[in-house]
């Protein structure tokens, strides 16, 4: 294994503590940081250490391929690391978005190539699910609830104009797309009225709470209305959210360890200040109830857990090290991305030793031997998942 530094993203939702505290900075940071970045993606590649410069992941895997990918992913996904490992500290809500599945993103980015009004929505040409493991209290909006739930939760702010978009969700599933399509295109000049009405009604509800929430931050904005279709989740730590292609989604706030297919495609339905392609959301999105969008975590073995996901491009999963449980050995795949959250681990993979403390991240090749942690902590390793 070798130390692994991640860069962090500066968002404005970004949290001024959770990373701070994380990696044992002062607090509060001197400006908001949103994600810290663990991987090789070409948006803020993570560096290794080669004689005191720091080099990007990206140039290694480009000059040792095999080496640090091995001939199973490289055949799978190519000459790339296909996922990507975040620290995510949210302190206000981010946009509401959905991601494209592998066809839509390259038929897009295909398209996007080609386009001269500025706004893409494609950024590379791969898909992007994504799990999200809380590691404080969290919040999140995933994926459409029953519409006759949401029918019933518009009706009772009393607003007139909502009656066709009420009507259509009771029809249930197939009239969830005509629901979020007459709030994402409602007249310009109507939205903050309509949004104001809505938050100004005689109700006390949570999803009034959440409205009124939204709206202090996003005053006019349609995704308020939008984000009442949707599950409000709460997670406990170790909880984890699943969110494949197509489920429209926003995390409001919390932090969480964020494993993904390595992809920045974003398609935004709401909740920002930023372009929204109503014509190409609505293309991608799944308009379907997402039953259960929480993931439990399953015991694997003594001291590790994992969050199963349907896909081969990640796993994750959390190693413990106590007095209950000294060593964990853990053959798993390389490539592999280790970060401490908690105490102080050494991880052997065979090829060298790292020792990391809460923050620090490790990368290790596609050499076969099993990682070994010893010490007291806890730490989380994204690997490819089952060929």
């Amino acid at each position: 294994m070798e130390l692994l530094y991640g860069p962090i993203r500066d968002y404005a939702w970004g949290s001024r503590s959770a990373i701070a505290q994380l990696q044992g900075r002062p607090v509060p940071s001197d400006g908001p940081e949103a994600e810290l970045w663990l991987g090789a993606h070409p948006g803020a590649p993570a560096t290794v250490d080669r004689d005191g410069v720091r080099v990007s992941l990206i140039d290694l895997l480009v000059a040792e391929p095999g080496h640090w990918l091995g001939e199973d992913v490289i055949d799978r996904f190519g000459p790339r690391l296909p996922f990507l490992m975040k620290v995510l500290a949210a302190d206000a809500p981010l946009s509401l978005q959905a991601h494209p599945d592998a066809e839509q993103a390259r038929a897009g980015y295909a398209v996007d190539a080609t386009r001269t009004d500025g706004h893409r929505n494609y950024v590379d040409p791969y898909h992007k699910p994504e799990l999200l493991v809380a590691v404080s209290p969290m919040e999140a909006l995933c994926g459409f609830r029953d519409p006759v739930e949401s029918a019933q939760v518009l009706a009772g702010f009393g607003v007139p104009a909502l009656e066709p978009v009420v009507a259509a969700l009771r029809a249930g599933p197939v009239g969830l797309r005509d629901a979020v399509r007459q709030l994402l295109t409602w007249p310009a000049a109507e939205r903050a009225g309509l949004v104001r009405a809505v938050v100004t009604a005689d109700v006390t509800s949570p999803d009034a709470e959440l409205a009124r929430a939204l709206a202090a931050r996003y005053p006019g904005d349609p995704g308020v209305l939008v984000a009442l279709l949707l599950h409000h989740v709460k997670l406990a730590p170790g909880e984890a959210i699943w969110m494949p292609a197509g489920n429209l989604h926003a995390y409001l706030r919390g932090t969480g360890v964020e494993v993904m297919a390595a992809s920045d495609n974003v398609l935004r339905g709401g909740l920002t200040p930023k372009h929204v392609d109503v014509d190409e959301l609505l293309r991608v999105l799944r308009f379907e109830v997402l039953t259960d969008p929480v993931v439990r975590a399953r015991a694997v073995a003594p001291g590790v857990v994992c969050w199963p996901v349907p896909v081969d491009d990640f796993a994750l999963h959390r190693v413990t090290v106590d007095e209950g449980t000294p060593q964990v050995r853990l053959p798993l795949p390389g490539p592999r991305v280790v970060l401490c959250r908690a105490g102080k681990l050494a991880v052997d993979d065979g090829a060298g030793v790292v020792t990391l403390e809460p923050g620090q991240a490790a990368v290790g090749t596609a050499a076969a031997e099993p990682l070994v942690f010893t010490g007291e902590g806890e730490a989380f390793v994204a690997t490819c998942g089952a060929f």
